[in-house]
């Protein structure tokens, strides 16, 4: 990140509504997973494969009518499991084919009664279908576009507001969509674009991510989008989409392919199958990592374009476990396209950069307030981008340069489609060198005060 339908008499009858479970507490799946940031993110009981949704979109009305089949297997015995949902009212839900119960409870949580209960191990699928009017909520989820249509944005939570899921960090899945809107619009989303056809009046879409992906990461737009295609030498087809008032960021875009190979000398070889960008013309404060295909505001540039792309390596294919492991997403990729871009590919004396900035902000009252190692609820994204990248460039002095760039290309190698944490991160990195690393990230990563003279000026940034 940077900075109603009408249902068919048969299947109303089949509709159930949840009634109190008076079962085994064992048997009923957890509510929440207890990230200490989001508690009530995430659902337990059960482990996601994959989600393949069907949407159609309407945007002169804004109607929303879809159907997630979910695909998963219970990790314990279930009478009752939730799922995250936030959008348009929920019409039937089935799971493995028999109708469900199905209740909300707040603002985010879908409760689901199977018929009989599920033994731990068996595969489930789950299918929701749900409709009705779409609300906007300009840069949290799902979001109206000025030119009446509408893209999917936010994070830490997104996905929820379109589709129900298990909207986690620790459950990854594959991801399909399938999208119709009417003729004249065109779809953007993550993934392949595998079916792009006009039939009887409608646009119809497929979109296929075969790598695992987190909710916030997923993404849906619809716009009068105009394309650019490209291709990188090693074969990864590039698509980009630009809103009507986001053209002028073709030019940045163009050098997409060329930030991917500059991103795996560092990080080592891309993670996804496809690449590409989503460009809007709404005002929102921020663009986002979205996975193959980052959107951006109409107000990116080249950094913020580096900076997204960072985030393919560190945020989507490595993705935090908890949300106050963020400076694992936000210091790295901010590190990237503030210090190691300017350092490689324009030749900036980066030192200096670092230099300048601990002179500017030594005593800068708040500069120092926020924790990078758990920035705390509603701090996520504030110390992650100025006093991130600071941090990282003072420990790759301390360590040195060989050490550092392999730990960090081992590090995203071993953690592939996964999730890490800013412990392992420290303790992986003090697996590669003797130095004892402790204090040194006590006082950048730990602690609100300005770091000792040492930390602050190791290597050659001491003069």
């Amino acid at each position: 990140m940077r900075w109603s339908a009408v249902v068919c008499a048969v299947c109303a009858m089949l509709v159930w509504i949840a009634p109190p479970v008076t079962a085994d507490p064992a048997l009923i799946g957890a509510p929440g997973l207890g990230d200490p940031y989001y508690p009530a993110d995430g659902n337990g009981g059960y482990d996601v494969r994959h989600y393949d949704l069907t949407i159609d979109y309407e945007p002169p009305t804004h109607h929303l009518r879809g159907t997630a089949r979910i695909d998963a297997t219970a990790t314990q015995p279930l009478a009752q499991f939730n799922l995250d949902y936030r959008g348009p009212e929920v019409l039937m839900v089935t799971v493995n084919g028999q109708p469900a119960g199905f209740t909300r409870d707040g603002e985010q949580e879908l409760v689901v009664t199977p018929l009989v209960a599920l033994p731990a191990g068996l595969p489930m699928r789950i299918v929701v279908d749900y409709a009705g009017p779409t609300a906007d909520t300009e840069g949290e989820g799902w979001t109206w576009a000025p030119s009446g249509g509408a893209f999917a944005v936010g994070q830490p939570h997104s996905a929820s507001t379109w589709y129900p899921l298990n909207d986690t960090p620790l459950d990854k899945a594959t991801f399909t969509l399938h999208a119709r809107v009417p003729a004249g619009w065109e779809v953007m989303s993550i993934g392949e674009r595998t079916e792009h056809a006009v039939r009887d009046g409608r646009l119809y879409t497929t979109w296929e991510a075969r790598q695992p992906v987190i909710g916030y990461l997923t993404t849906v737009a619809i716009d009068r989008f105009t394309f650019l295609e490209q291709r990188r030498s090693d074969g990864t087809p590039v698509l980009s989409a630009f809103a009507p008032g986001a053209q002028d960021n073709r030019e940045d875009e163009r050098r997409l392919p060329e930030i991917l190979d500059f991103l795996e000398s560092l990080y080592g070889p891309y993670p996804f199958d496809v690449a590409g960008g989503i460009y809007v013309d709404t005002n929102i404060p921020f663009s986002l990592e979205t996975q193959t295909r980052p959107v951006y505001a109409p107000w990116a540039d080249l950094d913020t374009v580096v900076h997204e792309l960072a985030h393919q390596w560190w945020g989507d294919t490595v993705s935090v476990r908890q949300w106050s492991d963020i400076c694992l997403n936000e210091c790295l990729a901010s590190y990237t396209a503030d210090f190691l871009w300017p350092e490689r590919i324009d030749g900036a004396d980066v030192d200096a950069e670092y230099r300048e900035q601990i002179a500017k902000y030594r005593d800068a009252a708040g500069f120092w307030d926020v924790a990078l190692a758990s920035p705390g609820v509603g701090n996520e994204f504030t110390s992650v981008y100025y006093r991130g990248p600071l941090f990282l460039h003072a420990l790759r002095k301390f360590i040195g340069d060989d050490v550092f760039f392999t730990a960090l290309r081992d590090f995203v190698a071993e953690h592939r489609d996964g999730n890490a944490s800013m412990p392992e991160f420290r303790e992986f990195l003090q697996s590669r060198t003797a130095l004892p690393l402790n204090e040194f990230f006590a006082e950048w990563l730990d602690t609100t005060t300005v770091p000792r003279e040492d930390f602050l000026f190791p290597g050659t940034l001491r003069r």
